[in-house]
């Protein structure tokens, strides 16, 4: 099984290179399934039903979230509709709108996916990332399963990596919109890398204008975030493939530039 994980798709510009290359790639690669994690989607921040449809269109099969997820009101219309096609953290309180994991199926094959989100400096009041991996697996067994850990710590991602090793095929490390080199298989044949990147414009600051987080760091001028919307883009993820056991026979890193983006 063939697996494209897309790192967080960061505005427009990050929507415009998925629908101008994921084409491509799923048919060079063959691949099965293809999951994007879009808490970022709109403007940097949340998902609307428009960009959530437009994303699905253009071949995402399934687009994970994290702590800006329900961002947006808009899509709380259609978040518990749609259980199979997006997902908010697991270990998020159960009174929270929408699913936290989700089996997407094509053809003969199934595959399950988990979103959790950490707490090491994010939100220490959600329930542990560890407990509710633990909850899903033990009530919803699957062969082949993938985890979205969106979490800051790197520590904390490793973590939870090394202890769902051999229980699922992949632990793939979302939100710090920076690619990391330490893609691995595990011992017990998970796949893990602690961050996979972002999908959005490369001029800037994790998908900022450069300006507004300077000025955020230099003099505490605390302007809304814009998405910066010029110059190139690029593609972060990765591709797994799992074998017929749902261990990790294979993890590499994928980045795809595009040319200037512009409105």
């Amino acid at each position: 099984m063939k697996i494209l994980f897309i790192g967080d798709i960061v505005g427009k510009p990050g929507r415009e290179i998925v629908i101008n290359k994921l084409p491509d790639l799923q048919k060079k690669y063959k691949i099965d399934f293809t999951i994007a994690n879009g808490e970022n989607l709109a403007s940097g921040k949340g998902i609307t039903p428009k960009i959530y449809h437009q994303m699905i269109d253009a071949g995402i099969d399934l687009i994970t979230g994290g702590n800006h997820t329900l961002k947006r009101e808009e899509i709380l219309e259609i978040i518990d509709e749609d259980k199979t096609q997006i997902l908010r953290p697991a270990n998020w309180p159960e009174n929270q709108p929408g699913w936290g994991f989700a089996t997407l199926k094509k053809d003969d094959e199934s595959l399950q996916i988990i979103n959790l989100q950490g707490r090491t400096f994010m939100d220490e009041t959600i329930s542990s990332p560890f407990e509710g991996a633990d909850k899903i697996l033990k009530e919803y067994p699957s062969k082949f399963t993938i985890v979205d850990f969106h979490a800051e710590a790197t520590s904390e991602k490793r973590a939870l990596a090394e202890y769902l090793d051999g229980r699922v095929g992949a632990v793939i490390g979302t939100h710090t919109h920076v690619a990391t080199c330490d893609e691995q298989i595990l011992k017990k044949g998970t796949g893990f890398i602690t961050d996979i990147g972002m999908t959005g414009p490369v001029d800037s600051i994790l998908g900022v204008k450069k300006e507004l987080v300077l000025n955020r760091f230099m003099v505490n001028e605390k302007e809304i975030f814009e998405v910066a919307e010029e110059g190139p883009t690029e593609l972060d993820g990765v591709m797994i493939e799992l074998n017929e056991k749902g261990k990790c026979a294979s993890i590499k890193r994928l980045k795809v530039e595009s040319l200037k983006y512009k409105e």
